[in-house]
């Protein structure tokens, strides 16, 4: 099967949950971001464990990240990943296990901050005023559609890498290509609410804006793996890879569009 065609399923498998979990909104999206999270933090503290993750930290800050994200919005998220910090210094303090202070801290709150962040800023897309189902549902269909058309593209015309050190596979037509598929996806899905909720071309930004994170979730997360020396960031989806590996570009892609439509006064 054919890497697009393999990425095509997935999506059609999970594409109606998670559509209805979007347009439900409120705690069924928790469940869903928490879930999710929650394994996709797991695979990464697995991959980083020889640098001693303070797993219990992570995973007590990452669910105050998303707790705050859903019951005090953007503040509250924030706050959230700074307990983070607080329960990694009272985890190691507590530990009869010295590691490095500083890999376990760092790569604790590299977890949070990523994942806790990055789903938490989905949340808040969700809970704008009025259009966050739209939005939303615009920020998961840009980041495919910009996403499908880099790969169609990168497989048919690419000849200049991108990042060859860290993701050869990534060519510079792949990028150009993932621009105005997003763009016009963005177009599509929120025109309706053009000028209610954002203009023509403040609507153009952000389906730019979201492409242009969604790469750099999905070359951040292979500089991470070529780090740790691992190709997928664990098996749950078969051939597709890990939790991590199917979120990536969201977890950059949620706070572009979410700072991107208030930057625009939207929010």
């Amino acid at each position: 099967m054919s890497g697009l065609a393999s990425r095509v399923l997935v999506a059609a498998a999970l594409l109606p949950l998670v559509v209805g979990l979007v347009y439900l909104g409120g705690w069924w999206l928790f469940g869903l971001a928490f879930l999710g999270g929650l394994i996709a933090l797991h695979e990464l503290y697995l991959l980083a464990r020889e640098l001693r993750p303070l797993v219990l930290a992570g995973y007590l800050g990452f669910a105050a990240s998303l707790l705050g994200a859903e019951l005090g919005g953007a503040p509250w998220l924030a706050g959230g990943l700074l307990v983070t910090l607080a329960c990694s210094f009272v985890v190691f303090g507590l530990s009869d296990v010295r590691p490095s202070a500083t890999a376990a801290f760092g790569v604790t709150l590299l977890g949070v901050v990523w994942v806790g962040g990055g789903l938490g800023a989905l949340l808040l897309v969700r809970d704008l005023p009025e259009n966050g189902f739209w939005a939303l549902i615009a920020t998961l269909f840009t980041v495919f559609a910009a996403d499908t058309a880099a790969f169609v593209a990168g497989r048919a015309f690419g000849r200049h890498r991108l990042a060859p050190v860290i993701s050869p596979g990534k060519t510079w037509e792949g990028l150009v290509a993932g621009f105005p598929a997003a763009m016009g996806t963005a177009l599509v899905i929120l025109y309706q609410d053009r000028d209610r909720f954002l203009s023509v071309p403040e609507l153009l930004a952000l389906g730019a804006a979201i492409a242009f994170a969604s790469v750099l979730g999905d070359l951040f997360e292979s500089a991470v793996k070529r780090d740790l020396q691992v190709k997928d960031s664990g098996r749950l989806l078969g051939g597709h890879g890990g939790m991590l590996d199917r979120i990536d570009s969201l977890l950059w892609a949620g706070p572009a569009a979410y700072f991107v439509v208030l930057a625009f006064g939207a929010g």
